[in-house]
């Protein structure tokens, strides 16, 4: 930028700073950081005004005032180089530097607890899958992937979180006033960062209707509340799955559920000890392997992912549920809390469980997809490698006792 373009572009915000603007404090504060305002030619006056308009500017919200007291200390800084230097307005931005600073303190004191760390040691959740590579590695390097791309925040949009504006105009092409993002809200984020997530690493697609299944497998159930049944073709009829029964169902009956997968996506998913069909190629035969391990419950189509953890039951709780961003596919996650060791399973399931010294005193479970289409979508097709599941260790009932404040004595 040149002296000539930062003159333009200074008066440019002395303008929206007199019009009262929301533009302003962005645009300002992106100024002064980006740019030397010395090598930029204005003069103190000048730097001492747009510092002092900019601290202003600032949302009254103490985690924007780091931001704000720099503004400030740098305007007392140049103060005694101006024209209009004067005792009592340096006294003045002293005193609100060391409110702005009291008030931090306070704030800081607030948020101490949540960094104290607790001196119990952490719970440990161990995972057994037939998949280790992609579950316990790459799957989650994926998913921190695909939610950083997808709610990385831009430089203009962080800059903007730290402004406010007490009158509002209606501009939502104005880039430089949009902080509305999911990727600011520290939650938002969390939820999506801070879990485990289960994928898949080829397409799926859940349809209720038969066209343009996804070319590795096919399987077709007859859902709905309360009852599920698997079927098969047969010479362009319904069958069903275990025996040649012919069935009298349209194609469009509302109840049938069509899911089918296609071919891996990436073929470097390290250990991999599925048992796989030896009559299709790898790359078909994996999805397929999971494909013949799918079931449905119901409208649900649950989908075995062979991932046992073990846990704690009495300090720790597991929930399972669909990803965050599962509805932007068309489908919505049932939700399911392991809080113990369920007598659910096949005898072979529970057969030398809790032989190894390391599972002494731990319950196990399994973390298994179950998926249905949202009302009114008819098909949904997740990518290969967006997170379908995610997993969120919580405190076992317990160990926790919810409590009316008012009932806590002074």
């Amino acid at each position: 930028m040149t002296r000539d373009e930062a003159r333009a572009h200074y008066n440019f915000l002395l303008t929206l700073c007199i019009r009262k603007a929301e533009t302003f404090g962005p645009l300002a504060f992106a100024f002064i950081k980006d740019h030397n305002l010395n090598s930029l030619g204005l003069v103190p006056e000048e730097q001492f005004n747009l510092l002092v308009a900019t601290a202003e500017a600032f949302a009254d919200e103490p985690k924007r005032y780091t931001h704000k007291l720099d503004c400030l200390q740098k305007a007392l800084d140049i103060l005694p180089g101006t024209s209009f230097f004067d005792p009592a307005l340096a006294r003045q931005l002293q005193q609100d530097i060391q409110r702005l600073k009291a008030e931090l303190d306070v704030y800081s004191a607030a948020m101490k607890p949540e960094r104290q760390a607790s001196g119990s040691p952490p719970q440990r959740i161990v995972v057994e899958t037939d998949m280790p590579d992609y579950y316990l590695s790459i799957a989650q390097q994926r998913a921190s992937a695909y939610f950083q791309e997808k709610y990385r925040l831009s430089k203009e949009s962080k800059i903007a979180q730290h402004f406010t504006s007490a009158a509002r105009k209606f501009e939502p092409e104005t880039t430089a006033v949009q902080k509305e993002f999911p990727g600011a809200c520290a939650p938002f984020v969390a939820a999506r960062t801070g879990a485990w997530h289960v994928m898949l690493p080829f397409d799926l697609k859940i349809s209720r209707s038969p066209e343009d299944p996804l070319d590795a497998a096919l399987r077709i159930w007859y859902a709905k509340i309360g009852y599920s049944f698997p079927l098969r073709y047969d010479m362009g009829r319904l069958c069903s799955y275990y025996d040649d029964q012919v069935l009298d169902l349209d194609m469009n009956d509302p109840h049938l559920l069509f899911v089918s997968v296609g071919p891996l996506r990436e073929t470097n998913l390290g250990k991999v000890d599925r048992p796989m069909p030896d009559d299709v190629p790898y790359e078909i035969g994996l999805p397929r392997a999971f494909l013949d391990g799918t079931n449905s419950l119901g409208p649900y189509v649950q989908i075995g992912c062979n991932i046992k953890v073990w846990f704690d039951a009495n300090a720790v709780s597991l929930l399972v549920q669909g990803a965050p961003d599962l509805h932007e596919y068309g489908l919505e996650g049932g939700a399911g809390l392991l809080t113990r060791t369920y007598a659910s399973e096949k005898t072979a399931a529970y057969a030398g469980a809790g032989s190894q010294p390391w599972q002494d005193g731990l319950s196990f479970n399994y973390v298994n997809m179950h998926l249905q289409l949202l009302p009114n979508v008819t098909t949904a097709v997740v990518p290969a490698h967006t997170p379908i599941f995610s997993l969120y260790p919580v405190t076992a009932r317990g160990q926790f006792q919810l409590t009316d404040a008012r009932a806590i004595g002074s």
